[in-house]
């Protein structure tokens, strides 16, 4: 039965009152639940018609636009969140559970497939693993009231911030990128003799705190960038340190002079920590190469980088050969962007560990034969620009929960292990659950 987007109104609700106490601008927090849910339940048909009861005067479009931009939180901490983190705030672990409740809820909109449930599954555990929470199993088990667990949060203590020894650790326990974690050390080592000589009074060349991130998709871009976010802010050099997550529709407006408005405000929330553009060189390179509005983006930006040039920093991200030619297209840029770490696609081991942690994440177990299976998929996945590296692995597991809940839907009373075990069977290479198994096939 198609849902009527009470449970999501109810979601959105205990958000944000969790949102409220935590100093949370409310239509913040409702803009990025709505676009949470409707990233997860995108694919589910009759969702937008749902989502649209929770937001009156909402069109389709409005719908598809808000899962554009919740994309990016299917597999990791949303804005607000990473910002209630950083800070170290005593309300991340609620408002964390929260938006659980939130992915949870978008499972009940429109005829929810059993990638939805794999979707939302993930999306909660990145946002409770983020916050330091205990894994969720979506849509499977009865949960706390988000109510009653924000309260279980009053009493507790804001916690200090990480120190950059703590963020250097974290960064050294991802998988692979032995080779940006040696740069990031070393910038790290640069930025702080810099520091430590300005306040010794002694003369020190200023050092561009910008960088170029280059690689394909899904090679751990933003989670380096949320690290280094944190990390610059434990040295001094940033007053927040909350990552800011846009690409070209977000500074970019449908008409000449608007744009510059548009960035300008973008940057503004992105002051005192890091703003991440992913495929900067849309502005300038490519379908949009020819057109003035990418140009005025980029020149905005130019501007408000010097003009907060003591508490900004910027990360340009994309394929190496495009960021070059971004870099290059604009002055303002090469004098800017001095430091480019290159980020490697992960080998079938170090993609096999991204699979295993991201399970465990979410509190599933894959066993041996489904690692193996994992391995044969991998064998005969193409490795060119459409592969989506720590994404293939997510979006296999995304897949796999999906199956594996169809698996047990005949099980009145699942064990624990069969609610936790990922079966080989779960995994196949197929892009889309069928509605009914195949004639034969065990249920």
């Amino acid at each position: 039965m198609s849902g009527e987007g009470g449970s999501l109104q109810q979601a959105i609700s205990d958000l944000m009152a969790v949102a409220a106490r935590a100093g949370v601008p409310d239509d913040r927090a409702r803009a990025e639940a709505l676009s949470l849910a409707a990233a997860l339940a995108e694919s589910a048909p009759g969702a937008p018609a749902d989502w649209a009861k929770v937001t009156p005067g909402a069109t389709t479009q409005d719908f598809f636009d808000a899962a554009v931009r919740g994309r990016r939180w299917r597999g990791a901490p949303t804005a607000v969140l990473t910002e209630l983190v950083t800070a170290g705030s005593a309300d991340k672990v609620a408002y964390a559970k929260a938006l659980a409740e939130v992915a949870s809820a978008a499972c009940t909109l429109g005829e929810p497939t059993m990638r939805v449930v794999g979707n939302a599954s993930v999306a909660a555990a990145a946002q409770l693993q983020a916050a330091g929470a205990r894994p969720l199993q979506v849509g499977r088990q009865a949960q706390p009231e988000p109510a009653v667990a924000a309260a279980a949060e009053l009493d507790k203590p804001a916690e200090p911030a990480k120190t950059v020894e703590e963020l250097l650790a974290e960064l050294d326990e991802l998988t692979g990128l032995a080779k940006v974690k040696r740069e990031v050390h070393r910038q790290v080592a640069v930025l702080r003799v810099e520091k430590l000589r300005t306040e010794a009074g002694l003369k020190s060349p200023t050092i561009t705190r910008h960088l170029v991130f280059v690689g394909n998709p899904g090679t751990g871009k933003t989670t380096v960038a949320r690290l280094v976010s944190g990390i610059y802010k434990a040295l001094g050099l940033l007053s927040k340190g909350q990552l800011v997550e846009v690409d070209r529709s977000e500074l970019v407006a449908g008409y000449l002079g608007q744009t510059a408005t548009k960035t300008a405000d973008v940057v503004a929330s992105a002051a005192g920590g890091v703003l991440f553009i992913d495929e900067a060189y849309s502005l300038t390179a490519g379908d949009f190469g020819a057109d003035q509005y990418g140009r005025e983006a980029v020149d905005t930006l130019v501007k408000e980088m010097e003009d907060r040039r003591d508490d900004l920093v910027v990360i340009v991200a994309g394929y190496p050969e495009p960021m070059a030619a971004f870099i290059a297209a604009n002055p303002g840029l090469a004098s800017r962007f001095r430091t480019t770490i290159g980020f490697d696609d992960y080998s079938d081991d170090e993609l096999t560990d991204i699979l295993t942690g991201l399970a465990e994440g979410a509190d599933y177990e894959l066993t041996t034969e489904a690692l193996a299976k994992f391995r044969e998929i991998l064998a005969t996945t193409p490795r060119d620009r459409s592969f989506g590296n720590a994404r293939f692995a997510r979006n296999v597991l995304e897949a796999a929960i999906g199956r594996h809940a169809w698996r047990l839907r005949d099980v009145t009373a699942p064990t624990t292990d069969q609610l936790r075990q990922i079966r080989a069977e779960d995994l196949t290479d197929e892009p889309d659950l069928p509605d009914l198994p195949e004639q034969g096939e065990e249920a």
